[in-house]
């Protein structure tokens, strides 16, 4: 789509950034943008050594626990009832 841009449109869109914005504004926008791509990059840098969730998988308890408990407490058990999903 944005491949079949040739010289023309491409200046028709210059001029309309242009006027709708104003020369003095298109500066300050492109820095801005440029700031901002730049702190996005930085945060997923930062993200990336705190993402593996492996360790603190091992830490939760395993799930064949709850079963075990529903199962020995029965339907009408000590006010334990199902976890509803869609509320």
């Amino acid at each position: 789509m944005l491949g079949n841009l040739g010289f023309t449109e491409i200046a028709i869109l210059l001029l309309i950034v242009v006027l709708f914005f104003g020369a003095k504004r298109i500066p300050e926008i492109g820095a801005s943008i440029g700031k901002g791509i730049k702190e996005f990059k930085r945060g997923l840098k930062d993200e990336a050594p705190q993402d593996p969730p492996e360790s603190s998988d091992s830490a939760l308890p395993p799930a064949s626990s709850g079963a075990g408990a529903r199962g020995a407490g029965g339907a009408g058990g000590a006010g334990a009832a199902p976890k509803r999903l869609n509320q």
